[in-house]
């Protein structure tokens, strides 16, 4: 290696370019490299100078921990400083430059309060009325003494008011109606009539055997309340009588069908109600049930038979089975 591309540090050499260290080792392995004496380094003696002292001494680091501070950043130019966004502007400004000076507002002067001035009497006026004299004040009259008066005098006074005020004449008591002994009795009477009247009416409405017994009595004859009535059918109030008869009607209580029943004085048998009325009502087309010995003629939705010298019919538009007017005929 030529002397020029190496460089000898502390006795050492080094390659020039690589910077790696070069050995002075023997070709020949077998043969002992000698040991060559070190070289000395010149050295170099400097006059120390207080200037010299007072430089070598240590200083302190001035190298600040990057992980704990930060960056410090160059001041940027207004020229190069971006407009902040929300901004429109076509250049950049400085900040200490204003565009406008402010405009003061003037203040307004508040207005005085100006008092006025006091009224000044004329010199005239005031020599007239230094002039005139003085009148004096007027006193009023004095009161004639008046005596006292006496406990005994005020008694009389108001004894004497009192006696001559006009006296009012008494107010008669007015008197209860019912305090009266006889207007009392004449209620309670009228009372227990009325109320045994509207019980008799109650029961004539609600009672079916009462309404008839009371019918019957009135016409004359022996009737009855049948105690066999078909489903859906009840007695319509007021049972209606006449000389010698009765007329019961019963209307459905779920259309407006009835049929009645007539109970009337007669002396005829079965044979003459059947030629005096079935016949003469249907002809040949009729039904003839005998039951508990009654001879029960059924024609249409009609029927008649005797019983103990009372003729009974049935009068209907209801579509009565001849099972039903059999137990209404015994039910009589």
């Amino acid at each position: 290696m030529s002397p020029h591309k190496t460089v000898t540090i502390n006795g050492r050499k080094y390659d020039a370019v690589t910077g790696m260290p070069v050995s002075d080792a023997p070709t020949n392995p077998t043969q002992k490299a000698s040991a060559k004496a070190p070289e000395k380094a010149s050295t170099v003696v400097r006059n120390k100078t207080p200037s010299g002292s007072v430089h070598s001494t240590l200083q302190r680091s001035k190298t600040l921990i990057r992980r704990a501070t930060k960056k410090p950043a160059g001041k940027q130019s207004a020229a190069l400083a971006r407009p902040k966004p929300g901004r429109h502007m076509d250049f950049a400004r400085s900040p200490k430059v204003s565009h406008f000076a402010p405009h003061p507002k003037p203040k307004e002067a508040a207005p005085k309060e100006v008092s006025d001035a006091p009224v000044r009497q004329h010199p005239t006026v005031t020599k007239a009325l230094t002039n005139t004299p003085k009148r004096a004040p007027k006193t009023p009259p004095a009161k004639p003494a008046t005596k006292p008066v006496t406990a005994k005098q005020v008694k009389e006074e108001a004894i004497t008011k009192a006696l001559k005020a006009p006296k009012a004449a008494p107010k008669k008591a007015k008197q209860s109606f019912w305090t009266n002994k006889w207007t009392r009795r004449i209620g309670i009477v009228a009372g227990l009539f009325i109320l045994i009247g509207g019980t008799g009416y109650l029961i004539y409405q609600f009672v079916p055997s009462v309404s008839v017994s009371f019918a019957a009595a009135q016409a004359d004859i022996d009737a009855s309340y049948p105690e066999y009535t078909p489903d859906g059918f009840s007695l319509k109030q007021p049972v209606t009588y006449s000389d010698g008869q009765v007329h019961l009607t019963f209307a459905s209580n779920s259309n407006d069908t009835t049929y009645t029943i007539t109970q009337k004085r007669s002396t005829w048998d079965s044979t003459a109600v059947l030629d005096n009325i079935v016949k003469t009502a249907a002809g040949d087309d009729y039904t003839t049930t005998r039951e508990r010995g009654l001879t029960i003629y059924t024609y249409d939705t009609n029927a008649a038979w005797v019983n103990s010298g009372i003729l009974y019919t049935i009068d209907s538009n209801a579509a009565l089975s001849g099972d039903q007017v059999r137990r209404i005929a015994t039910s009589l």
